[in-house]
């Protein structure tokens, strides 16, 4: 786990603009940083390192490739590293490798197969950043579901590129305006949907797909290797037709090759507890392959409402790993949230960041390397909302469209309207599917989002683009729709985002390519039978953990962030960062409805999510210098 960074064409000092760049990203890899300049000087490659895999200097990028040809600086880990090398020298492609390094193999790959067949055998996470010398081509490149981020565009008429979007606010010259046509999504959803940013000519390469930057650099051309969407059409065109037995069988199977890769590294490793399915399935599979015990982490909170620590000491004491719990409180919090935005680089309003990030830090005192249970819920269908728009969907599709809009079209024309419950209902009303009823959930439950910004742009995206029935099971097409955008812009972006904020690696198993096609294969009935979600992986975990010790309410990671902005430290703070007089300075938001959200939260105990995407977007206008 690195952070990568660079420039093609750059006007300025390019060995301090590099450093710069590379400082600002110094947490991702604190243990070394290099540099690399092509001989015509038109292409800056820029490294940190947290030393992961051939801690010696045999693994220092940037690195080159035996040949010459090929400089890389890469983010991540190819976990079937070895195989492929291997294969490289059962082909005698290579005589010997220098180092253990999954960077050298990954360039002699390239080198050997090309950058597509290469990147196709990659089982693993990255960000990769590589220059071919002999054709003058920069290829960026970003694993199949984004677990690992990477931004390009345009600084003072330079092709930049680097892991965290606060890396091009440094440069000499740098001038990009705030992009104010995506601030109405990221008040509706509380991040920013790739390939989007929050700076204008600054986007994020989507997953699966290779950018492709010839000289002179300053036209590119993008495509994609792997598609989320077409695993999932292929999977639901190929249905898997055992029991549900030999389902979990197989999945346990994948899971534990999977884990077994994810588990290789020269540093101490561990994984979060949290207590719930995913996380649970994850460690006790550890914990079955491991020889000694596993290293586990977990948070509670003061307030029980939240905690679940209790039920992880119990699982973690069932399993046999070294458990180490950490209780937060409103304090903790208070120390933590004016510096979340920085650690971002852009907006980000998904309140669990605190959590994620406070239980990074003491596990960062114990490993340098933490597997994580996430993608269980989009992959195996677990989400509440999922069963929301069943239950929703059910009751509308029995009345034709041709009724519903017109209806629609009355209550939202007539004083009903002004009672939300039928405002909500009119709104459903005019979905054509449950993909298009998914989508419009967001909108429909805070119409204030739409109001907050003072522009209103017309960004596409995949809640607006979905076709409606791509699948044909109503629930896969949902679940695709929040692998598509939700998981790896939000859920991805908040763990690697905080992991590293203290230098610490996460690896996600649920989403090795092999685990992720097989789920798409499984049939709702084995994922949602009888109307308890995650079945099979449920079922994967039951054979290592008493089913009546997970059979409880599901809590998730969510803190109190309402009662602690109650409080008085940060609620300073946050009406610091709300002043009427402030916010008509900057010229973003409407004050008038930004008051109100905040006094219907303050005075009369509504709580809505746009409170703490608020905060945390006036917050980051402060790190940025626009505050």
């Amino acid at each position: 786990m690195c952070g990568i960074a660079g420039f093609c064409n750059f006007a300025g000092d390019k060995v301090e603009n590099l450093e710069k760049m590379k400082m600002k990203i110094l947490h991702r890899g604190p243990d070394g940083g290099g540099s690399f300049f092509s001989k015509d000087g038109r292409v800056a490659l820029g490294h940190r390192r947290l030393s992961i895999l051939d801690l010696s200097e045999k693994g220092s990028q940037p690195m080159v490739s035996h040949s010459g040809r090929f400089a890389i600086a890469y983010n991540g880990e190819i976990y079937n590293h070895k195989e492929i090398a291997r294969k490289l020298l059962a082909e005698k492609r290579v005589d010997a490798f220098r180092g253990t390094s999954d960077t050298e193999v990954l360039l002699e790959a390239f080198e050997t197969y090309g950058v597509e067949e290469a990147i196709g055998m990659c089982r693993g996470m990255f960000a990769i950043a590589l220059y071919d010398q002999k054709e003058k081509v920069i290829y960026l490149l970003r694993d199949r579901v984004g677990e690992k981020p990477l931004y390009y565009g345009i600084v003072n008429g330079s092709f930049v590129f680097a892991s965290e979007a606060g890396c091009f606010s440094v440069l000499d010259g740098f001038s990009n305006p705030v992009n104010r046509e995506v601030l109405d999504l990221y008040f509706l959803h509380g991040y920013i949907p790739a390939p989007y940013s929050i700076y204008e000519k600054i986007w994020k390469l989507q997953p699966g797909c290779i950018l492709k930057l010839p000289v002179p650099y300053d036209t590119w051309e993008i495509r994609s290797y792997w598609s989320m969407k077409e695993a999932a059409r292929y999977g639901q065109q190929n249905l898997f037709t055992g029991s549900r037995e030999e389902a979990a069988d197989e999945l346990e199977r994948l899971l534990k090759r999977s884990i077994t890769g994810q588990m290789e590294a020269d540093v101490p490793v561990g994984a979060f507890l949290s207590a719930g399915i995913d996380s649970s399935t994850v460690v006790a599979l550890m914990q079955s392959l491991y020889p000694g015990r596993v290293k586990s982490f977990t948070i509670g909170m003061e307030d029980e409402k939240y905690n679940e620590a209790v039920y992880a000491k119990e699982i973690a004491r069932l399993l046999g790993t070294e458990h180490t719990e950490l209780m937060i409180s409103g304090r903790d919090a208070m120390e933590v949230i004016p510096k979340l935005a920085g650690m971002f680089g852009e907006p980000f309003g998904d309140s669990s960041q605190i959590p994620t990030y406070l239980v990074s830090r003491m596990t960062r005192e114990h490993v340098t390397v933490s597997l994580s249970g996430d993608g269980g819920d989009e992959l195996f269908c677990g989400y509440r909302s999922y069963q929301s728009v069943d239950r929703i969907w059910g009751k509308m599709k029995k009345i034709p469209y041709v009724i519903r809009k017109p209806a629609s079209n009355l209550v939202l024309g007539s004083p009903l309207r002004k009672k939300e419950i039928y405002e909500v209902k009119a709104r459903y009303l005019r979905a054509k599917g449950p993909a298009a009823l998914y989508g419009l959930m967001p909108e429909v439950e805070q119409p204030l989002a739409g109001k907050i910004s003072l522009s209103h742009g017309r960004c596409s995206y995949v809640h607006s683009e979905y076709e409606e029935g791509f699948l044909d099971e109503a629930n896969h097409n949902i679940m695709l729709m929040d692998m598509l955008m939700y998981h790896p812009d939000d859920i991805l972006v908040k763990v690697d985002r905080m992991a590293m904020a203290n230098s610490l690696e996460t690896r996600v198993p649920l989403l090795d390519k092999d685990v992720l096609e097989f789920a798409w294969t499984l049939p709702i009935s084995l994922k949602r039978g009888d109307g308890t979600g995650k079945q099979v992986l449920r079922d994967v975990l039951y054979r290592y953990v008493p089913k009546e010790l997970m059979e409880r309410p599901k809590k998730g990671f969510s803190v109190p962030i309402g009662k602690w902005l109650a409080q008085p430290g940060l609620r300073d703070w946050a009406e610091e960062l709300i002043e009427p007089e402030r916010l008509k300075r900057q010229g973003f938001l409407d004050s008038r409805i930004v008051q109100r959200i905040w006094e219907d939260f303050t005075d009369k105990k509504i709580w809505r999510p746009q409170v703490w995407y608020i905060l945390m977007f006036q917050q980051w206008l402060c790190e940025a210098g626009k505050g």
